[in-house]
Formats: C-alpha cells, structure tokens, sequence
C-alpha cells in the first residue's frame, strides 16, 4: 500500500522523536493513503511560506496482523471519545496503529464545540453522521515505522 506524509521537509527516515502530542491519534507518524490529503496537509506549511513536500512511503500491510491496532471505521462515539483523550493528552492506549477520520475543519469545529461544551455527544455524532471521513493512519511505534514504512520518493507541492 502507498502511505503519503504533507509537511515541509522531506522524510526519508520517519521517527517519533518529531511528532507532536495532544493531536488526534496521540504521538505518532500521520501518514494518509490519499495523495489530496497529504497535499491539504502541506497547505499550513504553504501558508506560513514555507515549501510543501508530500513524501511517498510503500507500506507492508502485514502490519494489521501483526501488531496492535485500533481502526475507526466512522465518525462514532468512540471516535470522538479517543480524539478527546488523545488531544487533552490522557491517552494511555498501547496501539502500535490507529486508523481513521481526519479531523478537517468542518469536523474540527464541532469536536471543539463538543470539548468546550457547548454541544453534547449526541449532538456532535448527529453533525458528523454527514460527514465523509478522510483518512488518516497514526504509527505510534519505532518499530513499525522500522519495519513496516519504507520511503520511496518525495515531491515539492
């Protein structure tokens, strides 16, 4: 499978020492198997006037069976219930990957209507429900971006 990262360097050699805390799916690598995501992923880069690079990695799908996994098939409950634990920084999950909906800014909006409580759970799932998830795959581990994770090419966008 081909794995797309959007930022504004080029990363042969993904790690963990670089990712950030408090996001969706916890410390981890984003990686998108849609090129338009990782593409969007650039535009805060290109914003700033920074360079937009979307590097290219093929991904060995044996990962899934292989190691500890959480994949979010929707927007749901226990979606929003992960994204809320992993972005207040209370996650204490032991997954190696974690699959699902990107957060854009029209679901981002309603999940921080949801955490500031302006909205109840229910009233944030029923916004979602209309939303089509991109998607996006976290690797939280060294040894999944080691084994699994190998770079092929990168190009400025």
């Amino acid at each position: 499978m081909i794995l797309y990262h959007g930022s504004n360097i080029e990363i042969r050699v993904p790690d963990l020492r670089h990712s950030r805390f408090n996001v969706d799916f916890g410390r981890g690598f984003y990686t998108t198997p849609i090129y338009n995501q990782a593409v969007k992923w650039c535009g805060k880069f290109k914003r700033r006037g920074e360079e937009g690079i979307v590097s290219c990695y093929e991904f060995d799908e044996n990962a899934y069976n292989e190691c500890r996994m959480l994949a979010f098939e929707s927007y749901s409950e226990e979606w929003l219930d992960f994204i809320l634990n992993c972005r207040s920084g209370k996650d204490t999950s032991d997954y190696d990957i974690v699959t699902g909906g990107v957060a854009n800014d029209k679901v981002f909006n309603t999940v921080e209507l949801y955490f500031d409580g302006l909205i109840d759970k229910a009233e944030a799932i029923s916004r979602l429900r209309y939303e089509k998830p991109n998607l996006q795959i976290c690797l939280r581990t060294e040894d999944i971006l080691k084994k699994y994770l190998h770079f092929k090419g990168s190009e400025r966008v």
